[in-house]
């Protein structure tokens, strides 16, 4: 290569002999005209190739891998350049799909928390909803527990409704063991009776923040809030079977109560007396107070309005109680009963010809103790003839007994006697043919069959 003015040349050699012109045969002879051309400098390592660049007269030699070496440098800088002079040309393009794209995961991001705190605070709101459930619930059982240990409280306080003054014997204590375990009326249930709430462990439990549940808490807390439903479920079941076995003992009460109100009725009308007149004559003891009426709640369950049907009932029976302490059906002796002769006409064991015997004549031994069989009056206690020691106590309303031939007396004229109150000891005095006890009931003065009363007495269980 050779400079032309001031540009860069460069060839490429690859044949030491290329620089010299060629000669053919057909050439001979022949007059060959040179162009004027650069002049070729032989290079001195003429059997090497290379790329030889020529500038300013001065030639540089490079190799070939220095060569590619260098174009692929330049063409590395040229496609950088380009790379650049695009972003530029598009970079608000780019910059704004970016923007979107982080937009739109901040916003799938945002709508994923909000679909998260939902649920938190769906589960959030059931277990408030669960817990205000349980909470009443809960409230509702101990209010029925409340009301059924009341119950119970009035069925203990409830008093026996039994005749006031019966004379019974003194039972042993198999006896009693007997009577107790025959009796087929249900007492009320005492107070330890009902069912003690104890509340579960998570009574107490409140909500104290708005985590969400774990997914593997889920299966523990529905079991829990299925324990607690059974928990509730069985303290209702205790619950109603307290309440059945108080209305079952209130109704039986009721029932008895009523039973022995209509036999005591009964009882009276079978006597032939009259009930207002007994009423009328019947002592009274100090009592009094304002007259309030009384009123059954609006809001009155089965319960109460039972409850109130027992009080009147009760009332009633106290009034019959009362009543009929005056009139004398129970026996004057106790154990068992024998008799010896009835009431009405009998041979006389005297004169043996036919008499009336105004009483009935109890077997019983020297001494043993004689009782009132009502309350009353003593109206003569002393010698009386035929009776020998004699005791008569007057009831009121016409009504008066006698008990004769007592070995002793323990009582005076004027004294009140009791249901059961000693006034004597059986004997033979008078006119006896061996101990014994002779028993007369009258009315208005005329004597009437004992019996009648005493079977009054068996009617009303008495004895």
């Amino acid at each position: 290569m050779f400079p032309t003015g001031s540009g860069v040349l460069m060839s490429y050699r690859s044949n030491p002999h290329s620089e010299y012109p060629q000669h053919h045969a057909h050439d001979h002879g022949k007059t060959r005209h040179r162009r004027p051309g650069p002049v070729h400098v032989p290079h001195p390592q003429t059997a090497q190739s290379g790329y030889t660049i020529a500038h300013a007269g001065k030639q540089v030699r490079v190799g070939p891998v220095l060569f590619w070496i260098t174009i692929g440098t330049v063409i590395a800088l040229g496609a950088w350049s380009a790379a650049t002079a695009t972003y530029f040309a598009f970079r608000d393009d780019v910059l704004t799909r970016l923007i979107a794209r982080q937009a739109e995961m901040q916003y799938a991001y945002e709508d994923r928390i909000a679909d998260l705190r939902a649920k938190v605070d769906r589960a959030t709101s059931r277990q408030l909803l669960d817990q205000e459930q349980f909470d009443q619930k809960l409230d509702q059982v101990m209010r029925r527990q409340a009301i059924l240990e009341s119950r119970a409280a009035a069925l203990n306080a409830m008093p026996d409704a039994s005749t006031t003054g019966s004379i019974k014997a003194v039972p042993s204590r198999g006896a009693v063991a007997t009577e107790a375990g025959a009796s087929g009326v249900p007492k009320p249930s005492p107070i330890s009776d009902t069912v003690i709430f104890v509340a579960p462990p998570d009574r107490e439990a409140r909500l104290e923040s708005r985590a969400p549940p774990l997914a593997n808490a889920q299966p523990n807390q529905f079991a829990k809030i299925q324990g607690v439903d059974n928990v509730l479920v069985r303290l209702q079941t205790s619950l109603d079977q307290v309440e059945g076995r108080q209305m079952a003992a209130l109704s039986s009460v009721e029932d008895n109560i009523e039973s022995r109100a209509r036999r005591m009725r009964g009882a009276i009308a079978d006597l032939g007396l009259d009930m207002a007149q007994l009423e009328a004559g019947t002592s009274r003891t100090g009592m009094g107070g304002p007259f309030v009426p009384v009123k059954l709640p609006a809001d009155a369950g089965a319960f109460e309005r039972q409850l109130f049907r027992i009080s009147v009932s009760r009332a009633q029976v106290e009034r019959l109680n009362r009543t009929l302490a005056q009139v004398p059906y129970r026996k004057p002796v106790i154990g068992p009963v024998e008799f010896t002769s009835g009431f009405g006409i009998r041979n006389d064991p005297f004169l043996g010809r036919p008499a009336m015997h105004t009483g009935l004549d109890f077997r019983a031994s020297t001494g043993e103790p004689i009782r009132a069989t009502a309350n009353g009056k003593v109206a003569s206690a002393g010698w009386a003839g035929g009776y020998g020691r004699m005791v008569e106590i007057n009831h009121g309303n016409g009504l008066s007994t006698r008990f004769g031939h007592l070995s002793e007396i323990s009582v005076k004229v004027g004294d009140q006697v009791k249901i059961g109150q000693v006034i004597g000891a059986a004997g033979s005095t008078g006119r006896s043919t061996g101990p014994h006890l002779h028993y007369e009931t009258r009315i208005d003065g005329e004597p009437v069959d004992p019996q009648k009363f005493l079977r009054a007495g068996v009617r009303l269980g008495t004895g």
